[in-house]
């Protein structure tokens, strides 16, 4: 009997990245040395993903939960933004990475707004891997946004309230143009969805890894596309 062929490797993975402060202290340090060492983990990744064979990759970078934080914390992680689009931009254009940052611009620093709108203006032709940054993100807040535009485009006559399908509502999503993920990783050992994705997940498969964030890379992101290779999707129907 012939062996069934290897399922592809996921085309679109979604990634929280999760255990930088966790990973600083049991280093002694304080949770801003975890973040910063958490943006070389986010390098690392980028480039396994390609090598990987993942065409979308999507990271969740500043939840609309993450205010709460201490401000020292919030500005630190807005200087990591700042710092990877610095260091990294040119490489990513080079290479063919597009970039594109979903969640709320509302409340964001003139010039991290810049940084976005300059990163996805000069990435905007490239196709070889997607890169999405949930940046100001958080699914309740990204479905209660689709709601709205889509009650005032009802309200003004652009649609028919009876064409309103699941496929209708996901084009007001900030994801419109993006495949559903296919595989969520959630680092660190937690296993929670935290907000992420919430929509777009629904028939993902789900991978915990023990692994802080600081410590991911490429050998970690090729055991979660492993586990997800051998699983059976079924997205709601029978099995073999």
């Amino acid at each position: 009997m012939t062996a069934p062929a290897p399922a592809p490797p996921p085309q679109h993975v979604a990634i929280i990245m999760d255990g930088n402060g966790r990973w600083a202290k049991q280093r002694g340090r304080p949770r801003t040395f975890g973040h910063a060492e958490g943006v070389e983990a986010l390098r690392r990744t980028v480039e396994a993903a390609g090598e990987l064979g993942v065409r979308y990759l999507t990271v969740f970078g500043f939840s609309t939960e993450n205010w709460r934080r201490p401000a020292e914390e919030v500005s630190a992680l807005f200087d990591l933004l700042r710092l990877y689009v610095a260091r990294d931009l040119d490489r990513l254009v080079e290479d063919g990475v597009r970039v594109r940052v979903i969640g709320s611009r509302v409340g964001l620093q003139s010039d991290i707004a810049a940084i976005i709108a300059d990163a996805e203006t000069r990435t905007a032709a490239n196709s070889t891997l997607h890169l999405t940054i949930a940046f100001n993100y958080g699914g309740q807040d990204e479905i209660a946004r689709a709601a709205r535009r889509l009650a005032e485009d009802t309200a003004a006559g652009k649609l028919d309230p009876a064409s309103i399908d699941a496929a209708c509502f996901a084009a007001y999503l900030d994801t419109a143009d993006l495949p559903a993920p296919d595989l969520l990783i959630r680092t660190s050992g937690e296993q929670r969805l935290s907000n992420f994705m919430l929509w777009q997940a629904a028939y993902a498969e789900l991978v915990f890894v023990d692994v802080l964030w600081p410590d991911f890379g490429k050998q970690a992101l090729a055991q979660a596309i492993e586990e997800y290779r051998g699983r059976e999707r079924r997205f709601g129907g029978h099995g073999a």
